[in-house]
């Protein structure tokens, strides 16, 4: 069946989610679906729109452009028209608007099956700290998302709501391309420090702060062992400065260590330095109690242990998983400390806990047996 995996913004090098968009994809094309990708390009200061490698539509430079990058759909209408696609999957990205409503319904009257993937549900509160423009965006989405729906089979989601904007869903769990992320090899240490490691495109939800907080707490007891964050990503600027102030103000600052963006083999040498993965502690802050989100999957291929503060039926009661409350409490570092001190857990056991379920392939299977039944 003649397919498209329809996105609405660029792909990105080293970026965790057009890596999970690029898994995904092939792991369609494992299941014998024949799907090209639809996306946005900006390269050299000029917009396009491209289907794999193809140009589909030139939009230049400048201003207009960038207007155009946001209304123009007629290009993707025509594609789906010529190359006679009959299935579409589109990640969507908070951007119902009149345009986005319009493209939907024309690929409605064509005749077209349409699964929508909402990555994260509910969303409002995510904006909560953003700027005037992407408010203005929110204020539109709220505008216009249900009349969108109108054109959507069914919703995919990674939250526990059977019906999003009325509209049946279907869940999954985010998955993991296991050839691409390798298992730690832990490093042998002749010191007393336990090394935690976030990794993230970092923003409130995640909850840094709580974890420095509990760190303030931990050192002001003179503790034999030392902790250390080493926090991997980019992020919101201001939510990285909240993070280094409450280590600064706490005497703190050596134990956290900001390194930025890493991947490849960088990224693997700091999970091999260490014990214990940070995950979100936040989530609640965005309305969220249950979700199954990508980087726990990730710190369990990864073989190592980690810490998060939502629900995840994947991972609960799993042993080498410490929760903690949903709440604005300082994280207990003490208790993460006895947790690393106390267990042995071995990497290859950890990932081989979630091989059989939490790979792509396994996830996109669900999506695809309306079209095998």
């Amino acid at each position: 069946m003649r397919s498209l995996f329809l996105i609405f913004h660029r792909l990105a090098p080293h970026n965790g989610i057009s890596n999970k968009i690029i898994c995904q994809l092939n792991a369609f094309r494992e299941l014998g679906m024949e799907m090209n990708l639809c996306y946005h390009s900006f390269e050299n200061s000029v917009h396009s729109r491209y289907v794999d490698e193809k140009i589909i539509k030139y939009y230049g430079k400048g201003l207009l452009a960038k207007i155009l990058k946001r209304t123009e759909y007629t290009s993707v209408v025509n594609y789906v028209k010529r190359e006679k696609i009959r299935y579409i999957y589109a990640r969507y990205d908070h951007n119902a608007n009149p345009f986005t409503v319009s493209l939907f319904k024309k690929l409605k009257r064509l005749g077209v099956r349409i699964d929508l993937e909402i990555p994260t549900y509910p969303y409002d509160s995510e904006y909560r700290e953003q700027g005037l423009k992407f408010r203005a965006e929110l204020f539109a989405d709220k505008l216009f998302r249900r009349r969108l729906a109108k054109y959507i089979d069914r919703i995919i989601t990674f939250s526990d709501y059977s019906v999003i904007f009325g509209v049946k869903t279907l869940k999954i769990s985010n998955g993991i391309d296991f050839l691409s992320v390798k298992v730690r090899k832990p490093e042998r240490k002749n010191d007393y420090a336990i090394n935690l490691i976030g990794v993230a495109d970092i923003h409130f939800w995640h909850g840094y702060d709580r974890l420095v907080s509990g760190m303030v707490n931990y050192y002001s007891d003179h503790p034999s062992r030392r902790v250390i964050f080493h926090i991997v990503g980019g992020g919101c600027k201001r939510e990285l400065e909240k993070i280094r102030k409450i280590a600064e103000s706490g005497g703190i600052t050596p134990y956290v260590i900001f390194y930025g963006p890493k991947s490849g083999e960088e990224l693997d040498n700091l999970f091999d330095l260490a014990d214990f993965g940070i995950a979100s502690l936040g989530r609640h802050r965005s309305g969220i109690t249950r979700i199954r989100t990508l980087k726990t999957r990730e710190y369990a291929a990864r073989g190592i242990p980690f810490t998060c503060s939502e629900q995840d039926d994947d991972f609960e009661g799993m042993p080498y998983v410490l929760k903690i409350p949903a709440d604005e409490s300082p994280a207990d570092v003490s208790r993460i400390v006895e947790f690393c001190t106390s267990n042995n857990f071995y990497p290859d056991q950890i990932r081989s806990s979630i091989e059989q379920t939490l790979s792509w392939k396994n996830q996109m299977s669900r999506v695809t047996e309306i079209f095998n039944s």
